[in-house]
């Protein structure tokens, strides 16, 4: 049951999730694979240019928050200097600097990076605050457990089995039906991650307490989104998360085609297309549905040159040409067959987690000019993901676009077509246990948080649109 909260300061309360199903060897006769678009297209907003700005629906205190966080890291110096600070208070003994026994620095953490990037510290305070996204407009949550694993540490690994296993079920049970879990195979323990990169079979106990977390999602039409890691991990992950798929993602008997396990493929490895290929094979072959979460990559400093994409230009375009594989559901370009005379595409359900505007654009671009074509039953199911505390101004986007489709469809108007549905992932735990996680989250993707200009830019200028909005001055 979706929870509202009718007081809050968000304005797009009524959006709806629209379920997609998908027949099998369908494709849309949308434009070909490559087709050049005009470079102002890109810039388009998704909803029309008369509504509020994205933005406006985040209440002020965000907007605030947002900009100062990304103003110190849009900084490398800054950002380093931060997280070198917050590392020492985290593992300091002194009462001075102790998140938990100083209630000032506990405050100050809090309002701070706790309420930028997490959701909440207790099953109370976690669905408070997915009633205050949902208010927003946000089809709904990727939940995640905080959880940090050293690679190499000492460790019982018993024990940290037992505490994923504990931790990821009550993080399903806080899940809404229809929602997503987002999780690491590592957060299994370090010996978790040394079985992934020999390329062996999770252990014994290991397989049970992942079969158990799938269990339990299945039960509560909950999708499960394993994240990958570095490449030395990836062949085991992928045999990992493979074997699950096959076993939960077989066609269910109430007709959903949203599997229950997804894999993630990571663009900047110059292997992606290839790997994407021989799974789409497997799902034919042994009938489930594929769940594809695409990402860019968040591991570029660590990654051998050779195994990555030479530019991020060269990046972004296997990300965008994946995209278009992917919601028609055909060969092309750069994601290749196989064989000579490849089988028709399995069922596949598509979560595109990425921060770039420009490709969710060409993407609920082609996905409209599919909608225009054919029915939704006859698609893939797409999602987006963003980062609760990055890149609003791409998910805010999206919300207002939903709302316009579905205004749009309710009063027969022209207009979007495709209400997109935007998640935005998040982190619950003890301030600790997340603070923690941010930070190791931090250093693994410290290029990428340093990429955060155009949030920056974003809330700078809605402060100045709520300004000027103030004192009633016309926007320039």
């Amino acid at each position: 049951m979706r929870l509202r909260s009718p007081r809050l300061p968000c304005s797009y309360q009524q959006i709806r999730t629209i379920r997609s199903t998908q027949g099998q060897g369908t494709q849309s006769s949308a434009a070909p694979l490559g087709s050049n678009r005009h470079p102002n297209e890109l810039h388009k907003p998704l909803a029309p240019a008369h509504r509020e700005p994205p933005l406006s629906t985040l209440p002020l205190s965000s907007v605030l928050r947002t900009f100062l966080i990304t103003s110190v890291s849009s900084s490398p110096t800054i950002l380093g200097a931060s997280i070198s600070l917050l590392k020492r208070m985290l593992k300091s003994k002194s009462y001075l600097v102790d998140v938990d026994r100083n209630p000032v620095i506990r405050a100050l953490l809090y309002q701070t990076f706790y309420k930028q990037f997490c959701i909440g510290e207790t099953r109370a305070e976690v669905q408070k605050s997915m009633q205050q996204l949902h208010a927003c407009g946000y089809t709904d949550v990727i939940l995640e457990y905080a959880l940090e694993v050293l690679e190499g540490g000492a460790e019982n690994s018993k024990a940290a089995v037992e505490r994923w296993r504990k931790g990821m079920l009550e993080t399903v049970a806080l899940a809404n039906s229809g929602s997503f879990v987002g999780l690491k195979w590592s957060g299994l323990g370090s010996s978790a991650l040394q079985l992934m990169k020999d390329k062996s079979p999770p252990s014994r106990s290991m397989d049970a307490a992942m079969r158990a977390v799938c269990d339990a999602a299945s039960a509560k039409n909950v999708s499960l989104l394993p994240a990958a890691e570095e490449s030395n991990t990836n062949p085991g992950y992928e045999a990992w998360t493979l074997n699950l798929q096959r076993i939960y993602n077989r066609p269910s008997s109430n007709g959903s085609r949203r599997p229950t396990v997804y894999s993630t493929y990571q663009a900047y490895l110059r292997a992606t297309p290839g790997v994407l290929s021989s799974h789409l094979v497997d799902a034919k072959t042994n009938n489930y549905t594929l769940g594809v979460k695409l990402v860019r990559g968040a591991y570029l400093a660590s990654e051998p040159k050779q195994l990555v994409q030479a530019s991020k230009e060269d990046t972004d375009n296997a990300y965008d040409m994946l995209v278009e594989n992917l919601l028609k559901r055909q060969y092309g370009g750069i994601l290749q067959p196989l064989d000579s005379k490849p089988d028709p595409f399995p069922r596949i359900a598509v979560m595109l987690a990425t921060h770039n505007a420009d490709s969710v654009r060409k993407a609920q671009k082609l996905r409209n000019a599919q909608l225009s074509q054919t029915s939704v039953d006859h698609l893939p199911d797409l999602c987006y993901g963003q980062l609760q505390g990055m890149a609003d101004e791409v998910s805010c986007e999206l919300v207002q676009a939903a709302k316009a489709a579905l205004e749009a469809g309710a009063t027969g108007e022209e207009g979007m077509v495709g209400p997109p549905k935007a998640y935005k992932a998040t982190t619950w735990g003890g301030m600790r246990d997340c603070l923690n996680y941010l930070l190791r989250r931090a250093a693994e993707n410290r290029d990428a948080a340093g990429r955060t200009k155009a949030t920056r830019e974003a809330m700078a200028a809605e402060l100045f649109r709520r300004i000027r909005a103030r004192f009633g001055l016309k926007a320039t």
